[in-house]
Parts: C-alpha cells; structure tokens; sequence
C-alpha cells in the first residue's frame, strides 16, 4: 500500500518525501495570488514575474524592476522604471550590462535576450528529461471523428453518472467510492486512446450548469487527451484522468456561500479556499486504493513553476508531474468556463494566455506540449473564417493545428444558416484561384448569439 499524505503535518520536500514538521509548527502555506478567480475575471499573471534580460533586448512597454547596479547613484527617481521612449533604452543600456523586467507589469522580453545561469540552465534540461521520460509509446488514431461518437457518447455518459453519484455521496457525508468512478474512467480512455476529438466535441457541447460537476469532468478530459499526446501507456492514462476528476475534491468540504461568491474575496475568503488541498488529502488518504499520483495530484496542482503558488511554494521540476500537468489544465478550463463572477474567455485567447506563462506559472515544455494537444483553436472554440462566415471548431489535426474541420453556422454576411454543414479548413479554398481559407479570429464564447450547446443537442 502506497504512503499516505498525513492531514496537515507534512510538507513537500525536493525528494517528494514527506517531511515532519514540528509539533508547533502550522502546516506551510503561502497564500499568492497567482491564477487566482475574483470577481473582475482571472489573471494569469502573478504580481511579479521578473526575468533577467541583457540591455539588448529592452523594448518600449517593459518594466524595469532591478537593475545590475543600486538604484541610488543613478538618475531614475524611483526604484522601478517603465520604459516608455527610446531615450530611457539608451540611458539604461549606458548604465548597465542586464537588467530584471516584470513581465506581468509590462512587455515580455524576446527569449533570444533571456539570461539562464547554470543552474537555470540544468533545470530546463531536468524538465525537458521528465517530459521526455513520459514518452512510454505513441498512440495512433484508431478511428474517424463520425465513428467515434458513438461510443465516446456511451463513455461519455457512463462517466457522467459516475461523478454525479460521486459528488452526491460526499456532499451527504459519505466516504468517496472509487469503484463508481472505475467504469466511466475506463470507458473514456479507450475512446480517447482511438480518438480524442470525439470526446473533446462532447465536452464542448454537453455543458450543465453546476461548474464543479462540468470543470471536472472538463479536467478529466483534457487530462487523458494530454497524456495521450505526451505518449504515456494505458494505466497512466487512467490515473491521469482520474486525478483530472479527483484534485479538487476538497472543495466538498467548503462552504457552499464561499464557493458561489460573486465579490471580491478578502483574506479569510482565501484562506479557506487554499484549505481544499488539504481537505482534498484527508478525503484521498481515507478512500482505499486511491493510486499515489492523484494523491500528490490533489496535494500539488495549485503549486507554480516559479515557486508563487501554495501550499509550500514549491519550484519547477520539485513538483510531481501530475501536479504540474493538472495545475495547467485546472487554469485552462477554470478560464474558458462561464461563471456567475466572471466572464469565461474564449480558447483561442486562453492558449495565447497561457503561452505567456511559460516559465512563470508553467513550465514551458509543458505549455508548448499541451498547446500541441489542444490546438491554437480547441474543439468547442467560436471562430471567424477569412471569408467571414462563422462556425464551431469540431475536430483539430494533429499535423495541421491551425486548419480544423469547422461546422459552418453563419454565412459571411452573419445569417443564421438553416442546415449547418462541415468544411475542412486544411483542403477548402475561399473560392476560384483565391489562397487556402484561413480562421481570421477566435470568437467569444456567445458571440452573435451563438450558444453551441444549445445548437448540437440529442
């Protein structure tokens, strides 16, 4: 039997070892605000996310945070410039050799003017071995997009009375039972082992109302379809999709005005709702035969690469892999969700989001991986064609990420067409000897009164 994550006492260690704390001592927490959800929507970016830049690379629109000498003794007034003219690049570039800029309080820097040390260097090279490790085989597509439904939406549903048998049992106080979780788990890692796209379109287009119901069957999805494409083997699918059900599971346990709150939280507001990992621990190490993995899944995935997450501030490649895979995913779907305090954000926008974060919040290869996973434009996603119709994203290639098969809703004057029809953008042509038909833009989720859940229903 695996070790258990002790409720409270422990912290991570570089070792992943549980580590005793004194008896004193409260458990670690350090309560960032990086990725977090308030009302006024979700911010990616931490409150600093500094890189070390040479001169070179200073462009209009970065912050200046530190420079490689003391402020005092310079002619900047305040310790923290904004460079806003071409005078104030050449004033630091006379003064110093690099510089640090925060990229959440202005421009990123282009990576060519990063400066990595050794250490940095090694620990991009560690990260790159633990993806690179996960590569157990390559999975190929088994089956079309149309063949597929069938049974992705048998799967789909098998899955679907599971986490709400699940969720009823512990909202009544009742131990989580992993066996009611067993058979939809199953079911859809083999549909999206033949084909993800099948399964993904469902997410898209079978929404409910109940966001931790949706958000974990949503995490579940993309959880399986990112460990298919890092090329792990069936049974680390599996926990893979089960740790997407199961790491927050915690959140049962908060009260339900706290999770239905549509203000600002405060402090104490945070506060209890960093207390669903530990709560998510105490339920997983009560319930017999929970796999390892989501346990540390459920005690990590809130930690960030640069070390601003919680609850112990763990950095890079410290993190499990489980845990830095699904903290990426729980961002993901928490922003192009719909919810009473936030507007959700279109796919297309949140991978360009999440891009940004790379080697801040996130790993970068992790990043790049799952942007390969879940394409430029998701299934799901409302896009602008260059022609100027518009339709819903239905399947992405593999090898043509930016040229899905897109169901044509509106035709290019923005009419509501009366029969939809499907159009494969890596073949179609805008008419004559006129170039390939290209997507002009990711639409908001809504836009001209688009509601694909409303327009695909059984």
């Amino acid at each position: 039997m695996p070790p258990q994550i002790a409720a409270g006492a422990y912290r991570w260690t570089r070792s992943r070892a549980p580590h005793k704390q004194a008896a004193h001592q409260k458990p670690l927490l350090r309560y960032a605000r990086t990725g977090r959800c308030q009302a006024g929507g979700w911010g990616v970016s931490a409150y600093s996310q500094e890189f070390r830049i040479s001169v070179a690379g200073l462009t209009k629109g970065m912050y200046v945070t530190r420079l490689d000498r003391p402020w005092l003794g310079t002619s900047f007034p305040l310790e923290g410039l904004m460079i806003g003219s071409d005078e104030d690049i050449a004033k630091v570039q006379r003064l110093c050799h690099f510089v640090h800029v925060d990229v959440a309080r202005g421009k990123s820097p282009d990576s060519r003017y990063v400066l990595l040390g050794a250490s940095d260097l090694m620990e991009k090279a560690r990260g790159h071995d633990a993806i690179a490790g996960l590569r157990k085989t390559t999975w190929e597509t088994r089956s079309d997009f149309k063949a597929e439904m069938p049974e992705a939406k048998k799967a789909h549903q098998s899955l679907e009375a599971g986490i709400e048998e699940v969720m009823f049992d512990l909202q009544n106080g009742r131990k989580l039972d992993l066996q009611k979780l067993k058979d939809g788990v199953d079911a859809m890692v083999e549909s999206i082992s033949r084909n993800p796209a099948a399964f993904i379109w469902l997410k898209a287009i079978k929404r409910k109302n109940d966001y931790a119901y949706q958000h974990a069957l949503g995490c579940s999805i993309w959880a399986a379809s990112f460990g298919r494409h890092l090329g792990m083997n069936h049974d680390e699918l599996s926990e893979l999709a089960l740790s997407g059900l199961l790491f927050d599971v915690g959140k049962m346990r908060l009260p339900s005005e706290l999770l239905a709150k549509t203000t600002v939280f405060d402090e104490a507001d945070h506060e209890l709702m960093h207390s669903h990992v530990q709560h998510g621990i105490d339920i997983l190490n009560d319930t017999p035969n929970v796999p390892y993995r989501v346990l540390e899944a459920a005690a990590t995935h809130h930690e960030r690469h640069d070390g601003s997450g919680y609850p112990n501030g763990m950095h890079g490649n410290d993190i499990p892999m489980f845990g830095r895979i699904l903290g990426l995913i729980d961002i993901y779907d928490a922003m192009t969700s719909v919810h009473s305090y936030a507007d959700s954000r279109s796919p297309h926008q949140t991978v360009m989001e999440l891009y940004q974060s790379r080697d801040s919040m996130f790993q970068a290869e992790l990043v790049e991986q799952f942007i390969q996973t879940c394409g430029i434009y998701p299934s799901g996603s409302l896009v602008e064609l260059s022609d100027g119709r518009v339709g819903v994203v239905t399947a992405v290639h593999e090898l043509k990420r930016l040229r899905p098969d897109v169901m044509i809703l509106l035709d290019a004057d923005k009419t509501p067409l009366r029969e939809f029809y499907s159009i494969d953008l890596s073949h179609a042509k805008e008419g004559g000897d006129e170039p390939l038909l290209t997507i002009k833009r990711g639409l908001q989720e809504g836009a001209f009164g688009i509601d694909p859940t409303e327009l695909f229903l059984d």
